[in-house]
């Protein structure tokens, strides 16, 4: 009889009316539409002005019209935060990578930009526009807005550069490429390890549709509380490179570590409720990843580091080690010579002797 005790008519447990069902043993899953709310307020708050917006996308389209008449360029694309729409209030820059037909020289570059800002002149005399060079290209600005030119080159001529006549590092000129393969899928190489993670969070499911974004704002923390981009873990791969390239690998060691300890404290804070520290909306939470805080009466201890990075050793040699020092190679340099001359001796002691013993034994 207790055997049979919850199952219906026909032995099936929870069938015709009998004992609990399954949906009586699931926790129902907490009203988070304040911390939704809270999201979408940071992101409004980060997000720049319409104004701003606006000055940036006139200033890109000008540029590029421009460029796009340059019968050396061979490619040009929007990267990084313009490109996926992540630019932060106070921060209005926008990128071009610029891919040249031609090996980027010194003078080459310098009259790229030169052509923009003047071409740009001539079609409105009253803006106020600034061309400034640097290592990875040129920025053209305005008031309130700024325009980076990142150069590259086509592949082949890779192998042709020299580094005392061409102006950018091969280093930032393959980074440059990289920035627009990355632009093809999405991602980009300035923030390449959480634009991928970003995209995982929120895509990596069975039904592959995006997550609500309170649901994808923990997920994304307690990834990288794992241990995501910790050496030995699989990590994610470079979907913009071919092979097992791993979107970590740039960081040393004390940077995931910092990473993963960070995230492991946040993602505790966050389940007692502190979201709206975390968000910066209920003063700065910078303390809490390193100072003991207590949160309805639990108490949430910041994680400690597991890698401590090896103090550089400073070797102080004094004119009485430094001579012992000596001595002790000029002895040894010594001792070797001797060696040498010793066994040079025997060696020719015993030629000599076998040269003697073979004229003694030599017919008259």
């Amino acid at each position: 009889a207790r055997g049979e005790k919850g199952r219906g008519h026909d032995g099936r447990f929870g069938a015709h009316g009998g004992g609990p069902v399954g949906k009586h043993l699931l926790k129902p899953a907490p009203d988070e539409t304040a911390f939704s709310e809270a999201l979408l307020k940071r992101n409004q708050d980060l997000g720049p002005t319409s104004v701003e917006q606006s000055s940036i996308l006139s200033l890109v389209i000008k540029i590029t019209n421009v460029i796009d008449n340059v019968i050396e360029i061979e490619e040009m694309r929007s990267v990084d935060s313009y490109k996926k729409g992540t630019m932060t209030t106070g921060h209005n820059v926008a990128d071009l990578a610029v891919i040249l037909k031609i090996l980027p020289s010194v003078e080459t570059v310098t009259a790229l930009g030169t052509k923009v800002v003047e071409t740009l002149r001539t079609q409105d005399p009253l803006e106020v526009l600034s061309m400034l060079p640097n290592e990875t290209g040129f920025e053209i600005s305005l008031a309130d807005a700024t325009v980076k030119i990142l150069i590259a080159t086509v592949p082949h001529n890779m192998r042709k550069l020299e580094p005392d006549v061409h102006s950018i590092n091969m280093k930032l000129l393959q980074n440059s490429l990289a920035a627009v393969r990355h632009a093809l899928v999405y991602f980009f190489p300035v923030s390449l390890s959480l634009s991928v993670q970003g995209h995982s969070a929120v895509m990596n499911n069975p039904s592959r549709q995006p997550l609500a974004l309170n649901v994808t704002f923990r997920r994304s923390l307690e990834m990288l509380s794992s241990g995501l981009f910790l050496p030995g873990s699989a990590g994610i791969a470079d979907p913009g490179e071919n092979g097992h390239y791993r979107v970590f690998t740039v960081m040393n060691l004390e940077q995931p570590d910092m990473v993963c300890l960070t995230a492991q404290t946040l993602v505790r804070l966050l389940s007692h409720g502190g979201y709206m520290t975390i968000l910066g909306l209920d003063g700065d939470a910078s303390h809490l990843v390193v100072e003991t805080s207590t949160w309805d009466g639990v108490t949430v201890k910041p994680s400690e580091k597991a890698y401590e990075k090896m103090p550089e050793l400073e070797l102080e040699v004094d004119d009485v080690d430094g001579d012992v020092e000596m001595e002790g190679m000029d002895a040894k340099e010594g001792m070797d010579t001797k060696e040498g001359m010793d066994a040079k001796e025997g060696m020719d002691t015993k030629e000599g002797m076998d040269a003697k013993e073979g004229m003694d034994a030599s017919p008259e």
